[in-house]
């Protein structure tokens, strides 16, 4: 944990390369990780920029999505996270730390590639929150494939279905319940614009959710809800050991950017609260990179 408050050079702001090697089964857990990432878990501080909000965050367990579901409830906003059932230990985590903040926390476990489920999940937030102000599509797949021999149709299959499959059925559940001001948030990459050799498929997907929310952010906007993308660069989080880069490429993880380290999922936590937020009134169908310098095209 670092004080996010005090003047620093961000390029030895957090862990530098090398990592140790730790490879993990899909789907990988924060609290197995060498460095921990940081989701501001105690270096987070909230403003109330979300007070009284309802939010629904799919992958908050850990990474990027349990960043935003604990800078939401310090920013003042109940907070529905889903999760696959494999990752209970992160999940419990971050529903702890979501009520130590007086907030309500609602914990939604499932597979987000099994439609209904998805729409159930709409349902079940709607109801344990009491309504629905800000959704947040973040939940992802990615695993490294050398070529494109090996990436399967079920490999293909899996990843359209996490990606982009469950985005499109959890905002068509969602759009329902969502009134004017609403916020509908999406997480890409910056593999939609630089993609990368062994993530064929990851890739793909990435560069379809910046054209789904482009179009959808021109529907929603009529009834007065903003959609917008958030295209990180390299976070350290538990989808790269899991499987979403190879173990070497682990241990140097995030070394290639201008920072010279990956991003910590809390330096990301800021643009979904901006974009969550009302203090965003004007800002619909953008994409905001968080690259590390990298930019996007």
């Amino acid at each position: 944990m670092t004080d996010r408050l005090t003047l620093q050079d961000p390029r030895v702001q957090y862990p530098r390369p090398p990592f140790p090697r730790q490879p993990q089964p899909v789907p990988g857990l924060a609290t197995q990780m060498d460095p921990k990432p940081d989701h501001g878990e105690k270096s987070y501080r909230g403003s109330g920029k979300l007070t009284g909000r309802k939010a629904l965050v799919t992958g908050g367990d850990s990474g990027i999505g349990r960043a935003a579901a604990i800078a939401f409830a310090r920013e003042g906003a109940d907070v529905a996270i889903v999760y696959l059932p494999g990752e209970e230990s992160d999940a419990k985590e971050v529903v702890a730390l979501i009520e130590a903040d007086g907030r309500k926390a609602v914990a939604l476990p499932g597979d987000v590639t099994d439609e209904a489920f998805c729409r159930q999940l709409v349902a079940n937030a709607v109801e344990g929150l009491g309504g629905l102000d800000v959704l947040v599509i973040n939940a992802g797949r990615q695993q490294n494939r050398e070529d494109i021999s090996k990436v399967t149709s079920e490999d293909f299959d899996k990843t359209l279905k996490t990606n982009l499959y469950a985005l499109h059925w959890i905002a068509q559940a969602a759009m329902p319940h969502l009134k004017a001001g609403a916020s509908i948030i999406t997480t890409a990459s910056i593999q939609a614009y630089e993609p990368s050799a062994i993530l064929l498929d990851y890739a793909t997907t990435k560069a379809g959710i910046v054209a789904y929310t482009k179009a959808l952010a021109k529907q929603t906007i009529e009834k007065g809800i903003r959609a917008n993308v958030v295209a990180p660069g390299p976070f350290w989080t538990a989808l790269q050991s899991s499987g979403g880069q190879p173990p070497e490429a682990v241990m140097k993880f995030g070394e290639e950017s201008v920072y010279g380290r990956p991003g910590q999922p809390v330096e990301i936590a800021p643009v979904y609260v901006l974009l969550a937020s009302q203090e965003a009134s004007f800002i619909s169908g953008e994409v905001y990179g968080v690259t590390g310098g990298a930019g996007i095209a």
